[in-house]
């Protein structure tokens, strides 16, 4: 704590980055270069009814330059901008990288007509089993498809989407989780240089045909980061670093002290609350996926609209539990509009809602030019600098 001209001032303690998985707020100006043109999740769920979201207005949402889909708040009660992501690309890695300060200036290789036979040739030898499908696919369609194959002969189920990843799906009784993860990781092996995917994931499934369902026992195998993120820089100097969620996967582990699963949404909240009880130094970094893997590629507009009244109404009671030398930074990855055309991602800008004690009331942050620059605000929140293309807000919001 310090003492200048009479003001007093707290170090920050505590910095908790929450991204809403998906939650664009408006087509960032290449997004037609990306196959999208007017997409808005925000305009697109504060469409429907199941939608109510005061938290998320009285920190100033909808005062967010460019977002006219709602009325904006009087005084909002913290710091308020849009982030244009940087990087090329508009999946969960590379948004992920791009917010903890690292730039990915070419995209990850993408499958439309699947991985090339040498490449599944290669991945059969290696795990002694056939594979199934080889195409992009919905998650959901695709066990529906070939569940019943993959259950009579024992072949993996393997596919694409937009993003850059490869997915392995298979039936809990077939290739129990543990072993789907230790063909994941063989694939992690494999997929190197020209063919270096963004994740590897694994997605077992049960019950019985047509009623296949996913299970929460799905894991991302990621490629290392391919430079120092905030989470290397805070760690270096001895900070806390938390992940819940996926974070721990989107970073390989990497920069992560303690890795916090979840199961939803909720849980996810749940969890990031329960840590305000605990004492560390540091960030906690959360990400709510379902946003995205439930309601966003499924084009639920309903969906998307009530899971964020229920994480508006989970907001309050974190809002409530913060200390005085706590910052809260809510922002997002990518967008994934339920309206849109397809079932990809949609190329958008983000919101940044930065709320604390310490944070000053009312202040718009503009348009910021890459994701980046929250990972240089928290790094600088710590007093820690590392290489990046972001720049520090600090100074902007503090008080």
């Amino acid at each position: 704590m310090s003492n200048i001209c009479g003001v007093i001032k707290m170090n920050i303690k505590r910095t908790y980055i929450i991204v809403l998985d998906s939650f664009g707020i408006g087509a960032e100006p290449d997004a037609p270069q990306f196959g999208d043109h007017d997409c808005n999740t925000l305009r697109s769920i504060v469409s429907s009814p199941k939608f109510s979201a005061p938290n998320l207005k009285k920190l100033g949402l909808f005062n967010i330059d460019g977002v006219d889909c709602a009325a904006k708040e009087e005084t909002p009660l913290g710091a308020f901008g849009r982030m244009r992501e940087k990087s090329m690309g508009k999946d969960t890695t590379i948004g992920h990288w791009e917010i903890a300060g690292i730039v990915s200036e070419k995209p990850l290789p993408t499958y439309p007509n699947g991985f090339p036979d040498d490449l599944i040739a290669e991945l059969e030898k290696a795990f002694g089993r056939k594979i199934l499908c080889n195409k992009p696919y919905s998650g959901t369609q695709v066990i529906h498809d070939y569940g019943q194959e993959h259950e009579k002969t024992g072949a993996l189920i393997v596919y694409t989407s937009a993003d850059s990843v490869l997915q392995i799906a298979a039936h809990e009784s077939i290739v129990p989780p543990e072993k789907l993860y230790e063909y994941c990781r063989i694939a992690r092996k494999i997929l190197k240089g020209e063919h270096s995917v963004g994740r590897v994931i694994a997605r077992p499934f049960i019950g019985s045909y047509p009623n296949y369902e996913r299970t929460p026992r799905r894991h991302d195998f990621s490629m290392l980061p391919p430079g120092e993120t905030m989470l290397d820089a805070l760690t270096a100097k001895g900070f806390d670093t938390i992940g819940i969620g996926k974070i721990s996967d989107i970073f390989a582990a990497r920069g992560i002290g303690r890795h916090i699963p979840i199961e939803s949404n909720i849980d996810g909240m749940n969890k990031a609350i329960a840590t305000l009880d605990d004492d560390f130094n540091g960030l906690c970094f959360v990400n709510l996926v379902d946003f995205d893997m439930k309601y966003g590629h499924r084009r639920d507009v309903d969906g998307y609209a009530n899971a964020t009244t229920v994480f508006d109404k989970q907001l309050e009671e974190f809002m409530n539990k913060m200390k005085d030398d706590d910052i809260l930074m809510i922002t997002a990855d990518h967008g994934c509009d339920p309206k849109a055309a397809g079932t990809d991602h949609t190329r958008e800008y983000t919101p940044l809602l930065i709320w604390g004690k310490q944070v000053k009331a009312n202040v718009n942050l503009g348009t910021r030019p890459t994701f980046a620059d929250i990972g240089a605000t928290t790094a600088d929140l710590f007093g820690v600098k590392f290489a990046t293309q972001g720049t520090s807000l600090k100074e902007k919001f503090l008080k």
